[in-house]
């Protein structure tokens, strides 16, 4: 039997993830990790029973392949309280393995070969591979300045026949910043005529300080006709590790989405699901994280207010970008390996997520530590 001469990759220009690099360097050099997006604290102890409670009652095999009911259920609850959205918990939400499998099945679904993908830069790591996996072109668009506010012109003249859908993300990774109202209006007014699809990546939806309110696709009437809405319990409640998550969207969108699922993961886990469906009954379990991780965030600014890092505090997520500039005048790769190597503290050089690297002399820094991990992490960061 002959040995397979040639292997033809699908994603040939793909690189290991700066999330894996980063956390790899961080435990082979003992660092503190602000480099990898999740909190190094326990989620709520009540969650955790609830989900050994599901184990115990039986709810160990196979659930409905859109998800739990009951889940379902809160999931319309929680969009109608803080939106105004009413969907059909039947036939337009879908629990997924992660928000990432949700933004996998969105893009899969809807993006045929030769479509164009318009893409916010800097931008998670995972939309570009999933478009040119579906034959998609991404279509680039840098975000501007050091505050990354969207140039709406641009993406009005990037829209063509050949546009199929646009992603954005608010509050936004790496950058902290979030879209505003008059954003989302924008966009609303740009899509209006057209057959674009939105895929609205909306993870740290709970996550947004300085008494700002989380625009999200579905509270526009226009848009959440057209958007498919992306959300992740991991990072709402401090456990990424159970990769749960979901996705809403009108039915005629989420029937295509659905089929995607099926054929990728067909179901989520079940006791989680349970767990989570109960947890989500009481909305101060969400509604109070806005305060407890902006006390995170001035917390780690108050600590490095003497520094020589220059900052824009985080509008929302669990991310602080820190101008450097002041510091060295290396790029900002070389300078984050550095920091892991002589340092002993890992954070992710911003670059990578740009249009052809461009560098702004930042990092972005994970603030979701205890206070504990905060202060050690602060005192490094003031000796540079």
């Amino acid at each position: 039997m002959p040995a397979i001469s040639e292997i033809i990759s699908k994603l040939p220009g793909t690189k290991t993830s700066i999330f894996s690099v980063m956390s790899k360097m961080a435990n082979d050099h003992n660092a503190i990790n602000l480099s990898q997006g999740f909190p190094n604290f326990e989620t709520d102890q009540k969650l955790k029973d609830l989900v050994t409670e599901a184990m115990n009652n039986g709810f160990n095999q196979y659930p409905p392949d859109s998800g739990v009911h009951e889940l379902r259920e809160q999931i319309v609850s929680k969009i109608k309280l803080l939106y105004g959205k009413s969907y059909d918990a039947n036939t337009e939400i879908t629990v997924t393995s992660g928000a990432t499998e949700a933004l996998y099945t969105a893009i899969t679904a809807f993006v045929n070969k030769g479509d164009e993908v318009i893409v916010l830069k800097p931008a998670y790591d995972t939309y570009e591979p999933t478009i040119k996996l579906s034959g998609g072109i991404p279509i680039q668009i840098q975000l501007k300045g050091e505050n990354y506010t969207v140039d709406w012109d641009e993406v009005r003249s990037a829209i063509s026949s050949k546009t199929r859908m646009i992603i954005i993300n608010t509050p936004h990774n790496p950058t902290g910043t979030i879209l505003s109202e008059k954003d989302m209006l924008q966009l609303q007014e740009i899509l209006s005529d057209t057959n674009v699809i939105l895929l609205s990546d909306e993870v740290y939806e709970h996550l947004i300080f300085d008494k700002e309110q989380h625009q999200s696709a579905s509270k526009f009437s226009e848009l959440s006709e057209r958007a498919i809405v992306c959300a992740s319990f991991g990072k709402t409640f401090h456990n990424t590790g159970w990769k749960t998550g979901y996705c809403v969207a009108p039915e005629k969108l989420m029937k295509e989405i659905r089929k995607i699922h099926e054929v990728t993961v067909f179901s989520v886990n079940h006791p989680m699901q349970r767990a989570y469906a109960e947890y989500l009954k009481n909305a101060d379990n969400y509604l109070k994280l806005s305060k407890f991780y902006q006390t995170k965030r001035d917390l780690f600014l108050n600590l490095i207010k003497d520094s020589k890092f220059t900052y824009t505090a985080s509008k929302g997520t669990y991310y602080q970008l820190l101008n450097f500039s002041g510091i060295t005048d290396e790029n900002d790769v070389n300078f984050a390996e550095r920091l892991v190597k002589e340092y002993g503290i890992a954070s992710i050089p911003v670059s990578v997520f740009n249009i052809n690297e461009k560098d702004n002399s930042q990092l972005r820094f994970c603030f979701a530590k205890t206070d504990d991990t905060l202060e050690m992490a602060a005192e490094i960061l003031c000796k540079l």
